[in-house]
């Protein structure tokens, strides 16, 4: 790796460093949390790694009135940085997963996509402009997916908090996420990374599907009951 002046060896380290820094943080929150189960847990440490994630892309930007830019670039060492954060967290939290016998269709494909997505941005070392973006897009969003289903496991289910943190979470994702993926596919870039910005964002339509119905059926739970009209009370009497 000579364009961005980090070397393989490097890149490798931050991952499997950051891949323990992830263990060690989930086996403490579970420490502190012994109530608490084991994917509130999972999901506390996601949340760290959002917020964590969204600094170093902030961080990534060289020109903020122009932060989706260069494209097909070269990836700086600060974007490289923040991608190998982010890979060593997903490697973690796929392997989390699997222990905890969570191991759904969609959440494999987005775990898939994901790592091989963002190996192959580090091992080309390109697409860094629009990886760290879309990086910062799906991660500034992340801690509403986690609220959603922390708010479940304190009984908060099926209130206005919880339908508001379903809107924000879809409008976040689908907001931002097809432009990102317009730009990656429509970009000289690598067709492995097309390919993975093209998976992830149909991942992204799928979660949005599920929210959008599961907004539907909320709504529709909030619609007051027809009060009986008068000749139904008269029949009745």
């Amino acid at each position: 790796m000579e364009e961005s002046g980090v070397s393989g060896g490097t890149v490798v380290s931050w991952v499997a460093s950051g891949a323990v820094l992830w263990s060690t943080a989930f086996v403490l929150v579970r420490a502190f949390f012994p109530k608490r189960s084991y994917d509130f847990c999972n999901r506390a440490v996601s949340t760290m790694h959002a917020i964590a994630a969204v600094c170093l892309a902030c961080l990534s930007v060289d020109d903020w009135s122009r932060p989706v830019s260069p494209l097909a670039a070269a990836s700086s060492p600060r974007q490289m940085r923040a991608l190998a954060f982010t890979l060593s967290y997903m490697v973690y939290d796929a392997a989390c997963c699997h222990l905890n016998g969570d191991v759904r269709l969609d959440n494999t494909v987005h775990h898939l996509v994901s790592i091989v997505g963002i190996g192959a941005g580090l091992a080309y070392q390109r697409c860094g402009t629009e990886m760290v973006a879309t990086l910062f897009v799906t991660e500034i969003s992340s801690p509403l997916l986690h609220l959603r289903e922390i708010l479940k496991e304190f009984g908060v289910k099926d209130s206005d908090l919880n339908l508001l943190v379903d809107v924000l979470f879809a409008v976040a994702r689908m907001g931002f996420g097809p432009y990102l993926t317009y730009v990656t596919v429509t970009a000289d870039n690598p067709i492995l990374i097309k390919a993975m910005a093209s998976g992830l964002q149909l991942v992204s339509a799928y979660w949005f599907l599920r929210i959008l119905r599961m907004v539907r059926y909320k709504l529709g739970k909030k619609k007051p009951s027809p009060s009986p009209s008068p000749a139904g009370k008269v029949a009745a009497s």
